[in-house]
């Protein structure tokens, strides 16, 4: 379908028509956000650590070198300020909403899967001992040599959350979003070989490997956190980004389904007017056509005193039924 739009789609001329459509998703991703806190409130499973595990568990404790509160900034606010200048340049609503819904529930989806395998798992990260014990004093089970430790309850806690990476999903979900989203505007795929494309598309991947490879280096989680990590959230854009628009290799990946439909919708109305239009005209025609028309052996004035065959009268009474209709 080529790219026409009829009119501007404003947030001022149908963003309470576009939002109202959409209400019980809306209702639905405040769902989300509950659920994702009360995950967070729980307490994970502990899993067995014994003395001999504390051999990969020994890496130091440190700082994040992303931390927690850039997250949201480079997985939720980066992606929506790039949607924003979009619709300042098309002035879309359709385009605008979907956007940041399929970006809100992309994050929103991937945290509360992320937070419940977290505290399902309870794997612990690479600095555990040093959370288990501050002092670098090991205590443990006489029997079992199972830790027992002995430093900050929270700090312990936070310790049994390695897998999956939670920064790394993150910023996948939204990063992955956003690539999705440039891939259909640049139109990357229309196989005209611009590979320079590719790299914009590419951007916001790289940023969220990059904070992903951080994780490890911070030593705040296994390699193996940063791959599921980033597979969970990269999987859960796409399905989120494909929810509201075309692939972006499709003729019409640049747009999103609804507006695509709205505008069908307008075309078909107008068609459909049109077509009523015509033939009602047809029928008026007609119907004069027949009534003015002399009877073969009768002349004029003997038309339309009533003398006229039943045939014809039953033919007129049903052209105008037709037109009542």
């Amino acid at each position: 379908m080529p790219e026409v739009q009829l009119v501007a789609h404003t947030i001022r001329s149908h963003g309470v028509a576009v939002a109202r459509l959409h209400v019980h998703d809306w209702l639905i991703l405040v769902l989300l956000v509950v659920v994702d806190l009360i995950l967070n409130f729980i307490e994970p499973f502990h899993r067995f650590v014994g003395e001999g595990m504390m051999v990969d568990l020994k890496y130091p404790l440190k700082g994040n070198t992303v931390p927690f509160w850039a997250v949201p900034i480079i997985g939720i606010l980066l992606p929506f300020i790039v949607i924003l200048i979009y619709y300042f340049i098309r002035r879309d609503v359709y385009d605008l909403h979907q956007a940041v819904l399929g970006l809100l529930y992309s994050v929103g989806v991937t945290a509360v899967i992320t937070d419940a395998i977290k505290d399902g798992v309870g794997r612990p990260r690479p600095d555990f001992f040093w959370r288990c014990f501050p002092d670098g004093k090991g205590v443990f089970d006489p029997v079992t040599r199972k830790v027992l430790c002995t430093g900050i309850k929270s700090v312990i806690k936070e310790g049994h959350k390695s897998f999956p990476s939670g920064h790394t999903s993150w910023s996948f979900a939204g990063l992955g979003f956003l690539a999705w989203y440039l891939s259909g505007k640049i139109r990357a795929f229309d196989h005209r070989g611009h590979v320079a494309k590719l790299c914009i598309a590419f951007l916001p991947i790289l940023l969220a490997a990059l904070v992903g490879v951080s994780r490890v280096d911070d030593y705040w989680h296994h390699w193996q956190d940063v791959f599921a990590g980033g597979l969970l959230g990269m999987t859960i854009a796409s399905f989120c980004y494909l929810q509201f628009f075309p692939p972006p290799y499709d003729v019409d990946g640049w747009g999103p389904h609804a507006y695509f439909q709205t505008l069908r919708e307008s075309q078909n109305g107008i068609q459909s007017s049109t077509t009523n239009v015509n033939s009602l005209n047809v029928l008026q025609s007609e119907l004069t056509s027949a009534c003015m028309r002399p009877q073969h052996g009768l002349g004029i004035s003997e038309i339309g005193t009533g003398d006229s065959s039943p045939m014809l009268d039953a033919l007129e009474n049903g052209r105008r039924i037709e037109i009542l209709n």
